[in-house]
């Protein structure tokens, strides 16, 4: 029986549920587009005004495309401030964030495994305390950090940036989260019949397993640590040790070519997001279920 044919409860039914399948799909599809508006326009903005001269910047319309000429003279400025400063401070926010996040995950992944498999005295207050920093706003940290770091005499170098990178309480929450609730228990048993020791087995059976987490630990440390604007403005005192994020403050160059500096800044976080997505999506998923 066709739709014409069928009596009218029935067409009526079929049209009810042809609209509520509509609005279902409906419903995310406009979300989406809320949240492409919301991210994307801001994103496009930024790189539309990096090919426009300082008068198109103010006065153009902010979505239209400037030139290929003004996008030159914009990249010409930018690397003759200073004699290509720009490329000292992106040399040193990779050297500072990928040195502190190789130390991190040394740290954070054994410590993650450490509180989620192992019973020791003072582990829950460990926990504890971890949850605590976790939570706690960066900028409360930046004055204990800075007498600890005095000190220690190392106020104006290099360590004394990726040394507090280091330490990431959310990392080794993360971990743990992971630890507990996906890692098969009687995997670990298992190595731990065969003779394996407690390091033998995180290194034979939960180190190979966890590369999810690595990924979400390695991604999440790398964006905190690039994108980290106050410690080392307070810690480094010298124009030619700042990361690009303190840089972009010190940058007098007109308007687009800073929209172009921006850029730059953003471009690794987006390189690193793209290398490390299949395993981030991944990690995210961990434990859900």
């Amino acid at each position: 029986m066709d739709a014409r044919a069928a009596p009218p409860p029935v067409r009526r039914e079929r049209r009810r549920r042809t609209l509520r399948q509509v609005s279902r799909n409906l419903l995310p599809a406009l979300v989406l587009a809320l949240f492409a508006i919301f991210f994307v326009l801001p994103v496009l903005w930024l790189v539309l005004a990096a090919t426009k001269t300082g008068d198109q910047l103010i006065y153009g319309s902010p979505l239209s495309f400037g030139s290929w000429h003004a996008l030159r003279a914009n990249w010409d400025a930018l690397t003759r401030y200073e004699g290509d400063t720009i490329f000292l401070w992106l040399r040193n926010s990779a050297v500072y964030s990928f040195l502190a996040l190789a130390i991190t995950l040394v740290v954070v992944i054994p410590a993650g495994y450490a509180l989620a498999m192992t019973e020791f005295r003072g582990r829950r207050a460990l926990l504890t305390a971890t949850l605590v920093v976790m939570v706690m706003p960066n900028t409360t940290l930046v004055v204990p950090l800075f007498l600890e770091i005095n000190a220690v005499h190392l106020i104006g170098s290099m360590w004394s940036i990726i040394l507090p990178y280091a330490f990431y309480p959310f990392g080794v929450y993360l971990a743990y989260i992971y630890f507990s609730t996906t890692l098969p228990k009687a995997l670990l048993e298992a190595a731990r019949l065969d003779g394996c020791s407690e390091i033998g087995t995180f290194r034979r059976v939960a180190l190979p397993l966890a590369a999810p987490i690595i990924a979400l630990v390695g991604f999440f440390g790398f964006v905190a640590n690039w994108t980290n604007y106050f410690l080392p403005y307070v810690l480094l005192p010298e124009s030619n040790q700042f990361p690009v994020q303190v840089g972009l403050g010190m940058l007098a160059v007109p308007r687009p070519a800073l929209a172009l500096a921006t850029l730059l800044a953003i471009t690794p976080v987006l390189v690193v997001f793209l290398f490390c997505q299949r395993f981030l999506v991944s990690g995210v998923l961990a434990g859900v279920s």
